[in-house]
């Protein structure tokens, strides 16, 4: 969000200072960690997309926690939240809205879908139709909606966290490629170990966590943080290597399809907010380093044999290869600002 956008919306337009963005998120990452036990890395990469306005994708079997951290995600800031369960019989109006008739007025009203919200939980978003999917193209994009001819702009931060059920289980649809990609990132759950299930068990024993969350940043408070975040400084160095890196997926043997440049973009935005979270006014290849993997990932394809060959299939094969690329691709010596 620039600078006009934040002012234009009703925000404060001015950033923080690197100790006032330390408090926010360290706040919001109380929130997220008294209801996910033992998921700081998830957590951590939930915070980063909201701060760099991004769209987080949430992958797993069922029962891990995917829409307990959605939720804690959006009750943890002061924003008009909406939450879209899909369904196979789920329609794209139901999502984007609807022209109705005004008998009354005699002409066709506008009513908004869900959304119309700054945060939109799209819980299990491959179980409706590839064609429902896709009503919310426009709008993770273009941040608007367009409906018999006219744009409906959507209101800064809009930020959509979806969760998804892994392809191969009953009743699922793949995301298209072009919906993927415009996902900042995919994170996993992965089951928690022994002790944070027992945590779990002794604090959900008779009510839910979530019933305790309350907001600890409000919208204003938000703009500011994306703000803080977008000042981060990048060297020409570090774009450099951003570019080799995302440059090496399009001509790996392993890959079919290689990472787009809106990975490049989001791969830099991501590393800012860490490096801001990191108390650092400059982005080191280090933050990008740690970014690679939930940031590229979900954007390239494997071929066929990589992905027989691995043992975890695909999505294994593909962050080998990531990791692999990761470290033949040279590092900027200097690592200061005004490098």
């Amino acid at each position: 969000m620039t600078p006009e956008a934040a002012a234009a919306a009703g925000f404060a337009a001015a950033p923080l200072t690197l100790e006032e963005f330390g408090g926010h998120t360290s706040a919001i990452m109380a929130n997220l960690e008294s209801v996910i036990d033992g998921k700081t890395e998830a957590a951590t990469l939930a915070l980063i997309v909201l701060i760099a306005e991004g769209h987080l994708l949430v992958e797993d079997v069922p029962g891990v926690g995917k829409t307990t951290l959605a939720k804690a995600l959006a009750t943890s800031v002061g924003c008009t939240v909406s939450r879209i369960q899909f369904t196979p019989d789920l329609l794209p109006s139901d999502v984007t809205g609807v022209s109705i008739y005004n008998q009354v007025d005699h002409a066709f009203e506008f009513k908004r879908g869900a959304v119309f919200a700054n945060i939109v939980i799209a819980d299990e978003i491959n179980r409706a139709s590839p064609k429902t999917q896709s009503a919310l193209l426009e709008c993770m994009e273009e941040g608007q909606v367009s409906i018999d001819g006219t744009t409906h702009p959507l209101e800064p931060p809009f930020i959509v966290v979806a969760t998804q059920n892994p392809i191969e289980m009953e009743g699922t649809y793949a995301l298209p490629e072009a919906q993927r990609d415009r996902f900042m990132a995919r994170i996993s759950m992965g089951y928690p170990d022994a002790a944070a299930e027992l945590i779990m068990l002794h604090n959900r024993e008779s009510v839910s966590p979530l019933d305790a969350l309350r907001p600890v940043v409000d919208k204003p408070q938000l703009a500011a943080m994306i703000l803080t975040a977008r000042s981060i400084y990048v060297s020409r160095a570090v774009e450099s290597y951003v570019v080799s890196i995302v440059q090496a997926t399009r001509g790996h043997p392993e890959f079919r399809l290689g990472s787009s440049p809106r990975g490049t973009l989001h791969l830099v935005r991501a590393a800012k907010v860490l490096a801001a979270l990191s108390g650092r006014e400059f982005v080191v290849p280090d933050d990008v380093n740690q970014l690679v993997v939930p940031v590229l990932a979900h954007r390239i394809v494997a071929t066929r044999r990589a992905a027989s060959d691995a043992r975890g299939g695909g999505a294994e094969a593909i962050a080998t290869a990531l990791r692999a690329i990761v470290a033949a691709t040279p590092v900027p010596l200097s690592r200061t600002r005004t490098s």
